[in-house]
């Protein structure tokens, strides 16, 4: 899952990039709308966590916009407001749920699961290619049955080699849907996850290199 923190308040935009992190969730950063509406047509995030009281573009309207242009992207309103009329206004611009500040860090990140969990129609909630079965949600790999305790990072590099249900990744999109924007362009980290992700999975292998190109999930 790749997230955009959307806080003007430096800290704790930090704070919840960090933390999120932390449970291998990718987060980026804007500290105010109109770099969020930058990032969001640059980068493909599944959730955008959004305050409502941001500079340079109004949180409602950043909400507007990525409802109207990025329909597959969620959308987490943040707001110091506790009011049900402000909660039902972040509902009608489009919002998929709604933190109050402050708040726990893991409501967050269980909130943000459950709205990965919530498939779009094309995308079901658990993956399954091959042996492979994977659940986003309980965050689990199971191959003919057998438990796969993975790392965070391979966990998620998985993840996006088995939604492309075939298809070549490229290590730039690995490095996009995987880590995050600060991720090094030249680093080796896609590589090295990837051996060690194999090795993981067991013989045969299920993670194939296409030269040139990228990586492709499923049997031979």
């Amino acid at each position: 899952m790749r997230v955009l923190v959307v806080e003007d308040e430096p800290y704790l935009a930090e704070a919840i990039r960090d933390g999120l992190r932390l449970e291998a969730i990718a987060a980026d950063i804007a500290n105010d709308g109109g770099t969020a509406l930058d990032l969001v047509a640059a980068h493909p995030y599944d959730v955008v966590v959004l305050d409502r009281d941001v500079p340079v573009v109004h949180g409602d309207e950043v909400a507007r916009r990525v409802v109207a242009e990025h329909p597959g992207v969620r959308i987490v309103m943040l707001t110091a407001a506790g009011e049900l009329t402000d909660k039902v206004t972040g509902f009608e611009l489009g919002a998929d749920d709604y933190l109050t500040k402050p708040f726990a860090m893991r409501e967050l990140v269980l909130r943000l699961r459950a709205l990965a969990r919530r498939p779009e129609a094309t995308t079901p909630p658990v993956l399954e290619v091959g042996p492979v079965r994977l659940d986003p949600y309980r965050r689990e790999v199971y191959r003919d049955g057998r438990y796969i305790a993975l790392t965070r990072k391979q966990f998620a590099v998985a993840q996006v080699l088995m939604d492309a249900r075939g298809g070549v990744v490229s290590a730039e999109d690995l490095l996009e849907r995987a880590w995050d924007e600060n991720a090094d362009p030249f680093t080796n980290a896609v590589r090295i996850t990837i051996s060690t992700l194999r090795k993981r999975l067991g013989d045969p292998w299920l993670i194939h290199t296409v030269p040139g190109v990228g990586y492709r999930f499923g049997e031979q």
